[in-house]
Order: structure tokens, then C-alpha cells, then sequence
């Protein structure tokens, strides 16, 4: 799997799916899978039985993981959804930016 441009923490909108149009902040990244996890979307309910004495079961609502392909980072100054690209500084440090406005993520 290539690089991903994608951070946990980054507010994304999915591109596709059945959650097109949903925006969220990633949880978790990843990587070898190729996906992603991203607050309030794909979630499933996951009935759970009580490990321990004392502990309650019931029904929870999980976010499942989504292909990375799926989403596009969401650029905080332009509030548009945006390919993060990367670039080399001066001093040789590597930082993402926005291909719209060119405004770089905090990272």
C-alpha cells in the first residue's frame, strides 16, 4: 500500500459510499489495510455479552473501518475537501498542504 496522506485527527468528508457527504474526524489510520476510521460514520450496532460478573451486556454502536480511497481530507482554511499533497521546506522537513489554497495541515 502507498503512503496515506491521511492523519489521525484530520476532519475528512466521505467521497463515496452510503455515508457520501458525512464529515467526521479520524480516529484511527490503518495503514497496511489501506483504511480508515472516521467518527460517526459506518457505524454498525454489535451485540455484546457481559465478560464479567457484574458487567452489563447490551447493544453498542461501533464505527467500522472504510477504504482510505473513500475520503478526502477537509482543508481548515478553506473548508473545502481537498487532495493533501505533500511538499519538501527549505530545511528539508516534508509537510502536507492543501491543493486549493495551498494552506499547509497541522501535523
Amino acid at each position: 500500500m502507498a503512503k496515506m496522506n491521511i492523519k489521525s485527527g484530520d476532519e475528512v468528508v466521505v467521497i463515496s459510499g452510503k455515508d457520501k457527504g458525512k464529515k467526521g474526524k479520524v480516529i484511527e489510520v490503518l495503514p497496511k489495510k489501506g483504511k480508515t476510521i472516521v467518527e460517526g460514520v459506518a457505524v454498525a450496532t454489535k451485540h455484546v455479552k457481559p465478560k464479567a460478573q457484574g458487567q452489563v451486556g447490551g447493544i453498542v454502536k461501533q464505527e467500522l473501518a472504510i477504504d482510505a480511497s473513500n475520503v478526502m481530507v477537509v482543508c481548515g482554511k478553506c473548508k473545502k475537501a481537498t487532495r493533501a499533497a505533500r511538499k519538501v521546506l527549505e530545511d528539508g522537513s516534508s509537510v502536507r498542504y492543501c491543493k486549493k489554497c495551498g494552506e499547509t495541515f497541522n501535523d
